[in-house]
């Protein structure tokens, strides 16, 4: 009888444990390294990986291909090289002494994935200002077209 209280006691306790943990991440920024993979969550709407941070805007490929060429422009870009194909395109280029990858995926007619890295091994940062300025650019754009 003491056996099975013991291990009734110890199931309640892991999932105690469990539950805390989940409840601890949850909202909250987290990552994992998995041999030489790194894959992150930031605040539910990023998923860092491989030093790349991606995010799906609600927009047209050709609305996201947009703003991003306009935003390499804004930051004075140079040595800009695009490559847009059917349903994905990349631009590369360098900005403030930084190499800019932004890779343009066709998600489905109204949203459009978008992953950017900054640096040799991935800014976060730098990679969250330029998806801001992305984003701007589609508000922006969007307030025209409505006006």
């Amino acid at each position: 009888m003491g056996t099975k209280i013991i291990a009734v006691s110890a199931r309640v306790h892991l999932t105690g444990v469990l539950l805390l943990c989940a409840f601890l991440i949850s909202g909250c920024d987290t990552a994992l390294t998995v041999g030489g993979r790194t894959i992150g969550v930031k605040s539910g709407h990023f998923l860092f990986t491989d030093g790349y941070l991606a995010t799906n805007y609600n927009y047209s490929l050709k609305e996201v291909w947009k703003a991003c060429e306009q935003v390499m422009t804004e930051m004075k870009a140079t040595g800009i090289e695009k490559n847009l194909k059917i349903a994905k395109g990349t631009i590369n280029a360098l900005a403030h002494d930084e190499k800019i990858q932004i890779l343009v995926e066709y998600v489905s007619k109204e949203q459009t994935s978008v992953s950017i890295r900054v640096g040799l091994s991935g800014n976060n940062m730098a990679s969250q200002l330029i998806h801001e300025k992305i984003a701007n650019k589609l508000i922006q754009s969007e307030g025209r077209a409505t006006q």
